[in-house]
């Protein structure tokens, strides 16, 4: 079921494993939308809506939108938006950066690793600059759970306490992606106030009145499946419904496939390499090998206790 593919960069050969499958068929509080039920609450930055992630049962909260991290300030916060991505001016990252930056390379949380490059804001393309001391990987190092950006750092907007949120493994979001109950009916391409991404649906889901949702991906493009206005998404939001952007990637100070692909770090590590899961608006992959020295979105959760 761990499909891993050792070069991230042959989007081409992973683009040929997936088929179109689409089918024909405001700001800290979300307010009812008057249609059919209560609204899913927010609560110090967590969308209260249940997720599966494990055969266990274990379930989970989203957060709000994806981290974002300010470097003159040393602020960690959620994007306002779900569909809120910093896009090309992750460029500017830096130690001094008084704008904010969405892409992360893997173990910058800010803890003091041992690797030679541990911070947000690390640009390095050199992928042994990532490795404690570098050499040692990370599930050998005690502690190492403190590289999670969520159990680390405090989020300003989602709690302002340390060890609130943490980071999906790679077989939760297997899990989520593709084998809790219906799971590849609650999830589908799509273009949300001009921006594209995948919507993920929570465990009870009702469809809020006049709108649709098509499960699935196109090879033509994300708003082929779904399509929402601003006014139309937070009624989708207020019942619980997860966007995660296509926010790109970062290699050192370059930025790439922002709005075309969606990379999103899991907390998993294996063969002196961590995992993804990423998406296209024609398919995805929830389980994928890629180098640390790489910037990918991040997007933490809160277990339902």
């Amino acid at each position: 079921m761990k499909r891993i593919f050792k070069n991230f960069l042959l989007i081409g050969i992973a683009a040929a494993m997936f088929t179109a499958c689409g089918k024909d068929s405001d700001e800290n509080e979300l307010e009812d939308d008057g249609a059919d039920g209560v609204a899913v609450p927010i609560e110090n930055g967590a969308i209260k809506a249940k997720f599966t992630i494990s055969s266990a049962g274990d379930q989970a909260y989203f957060s709000t939108g994806n981290l974002q991290y300010q470097a003159s300030t040393k602020t960690w916060r959620f994007a306002e938006n779900q569909y809120d991505v910093i896009g090309a001016d992750n460029q500017f990252i830096s130690s001094t950066y008084g704008g904010w930056i969405d892409l992360f390379c893997y173990g910058t949380s800010g803890w003091p690793s041992g690797a030679i490059a541990y911070q947000p804001y690390s640009t390095s393309v050199t992928e042994s600059d990532y490795y404690i001391d570098g050499r040692v990987f990370f599930p050998h190092v005690k502690g190492y759970e403190n590289m999670d950006w969520g159990l680390y750092n405090k989020i300003s907007n989602g709690g302002n306490e340390a060890g609130v949120w943490r980071t999906l493994t790679g077989g939760e979001w297997i899990f989520l992606m593709e084998d809790r109950p219906n799971a590849k009916e609650k999830m589908g391409a799509a273009n949300v106030n001009g921006v594209n991404g995948v919507v993920i649906l929570p465990d009870d889901w009702t469809l809020p009145k006049g709108l649709k949702f098509t499960s699935g991906f196109s090879n033509e493009s994300y708003a082929k499946v779904n399509k929402y206005s601003l006014e139309d998404w937070r009624k989708m939001e207020a019942h619980g419904a997860v966007f995660l952007p296509a926010s790109g990637l970062r290699k050192g100070t370059q930025v790439k496939d922002v709005g075309d692909g969606g990379y999103y770090w899991t907390s998993t590590v294996s063969n002196k390499k961590a995992h993804i899961a990423f998406f296209y608006n024609y398919g995805l992959e929830p389980y994928y090998e890629a180098a640390c020295s790489t910037g990918y979105s991040v997007r933490l959760v809160q277990y339902v206790k």
